[in-house]
C-alpha cells in the first residue's frame, strides 16, 4: 500500500484565474487545467529563479516529486501554447497558511490570516473560496 500523498505548500495564489489566446471566444476553446502546485513550481523556478532542491523544500515535497510537478506544468503550458487552448489555474492537493478568496463582485483577490465573510476591497459578501 503506498504512503499517503503529502500536501504541497503554496505560498500565495496566482493573481489571475487563467489565460486565453487572443481573438478566440472562450466558448470555442478547450481548457487545459494547470493545478495550483504546478503554477507554484513554475513560479518558484522560472520566476523566482530557485533551484529545484530549494523550491522542493519550499513546497514541502521531495526533489523528485517537485521535478514531476514541474515537468507536468511545462507540458500543460506547452500544449496550451501549441494547440491554442485556454489555461485555467485551479485545483490540486495543497495547503497554505492563509485563506484565499476571489470576490465575485470586484474580481479582486483577498488573502487573509483568518476566514472572511466580506470582500476587503468592496465589502461585498459574495466571495469564492480558492483553498
Amino acid at each position: 500500500m503506498p504512503r499517503p500523498k503529502r500536501k504541497r505548500f503554496i505560498e500565495s495564489p496566482p493573481q489571475v484565474d487563467g489565460f486565453k489566446p487572443l481573438g478566440v471566444p472562450l466558448s470555442d476553446l478547450e481548457p487545459i487545467i494547470l493545478l495550483y502546485e504546478e503554477y507554484e513550481a513554475m513560479r518558484l523556478t522560472d520566476y523566482e529563479g530557485l533551484h529545484q532542491e530549494e523550491a522542493a523544500r519550499k513546497m514541502n515535497v521531495s526533489r523528485p516529486t517537485f521535478t514531476r510537478i514541474y515537468e507536468q506544468a511545462r507540458q500543460s503550458v506547452a500544449k496550451a501554447f501549441v494547440e491554442g487552448k485556454v489555461i485555467m489555474i485551479e485545483g490540486g492537493d495543497f495547503h497554505s497558511n492563509d485563506y484565499w478568496y476571489k470576490c465575485i463582485e470586484c474580481q479582486k483577490l483577498n488573502i487573509s490570516k483568518h476566514a472572511l465573510d466580506n470582500c476587503i476591497y468592496c465589502q461585498a459578501g459574495n466571495l469564492r473560496t480558492l483553498n
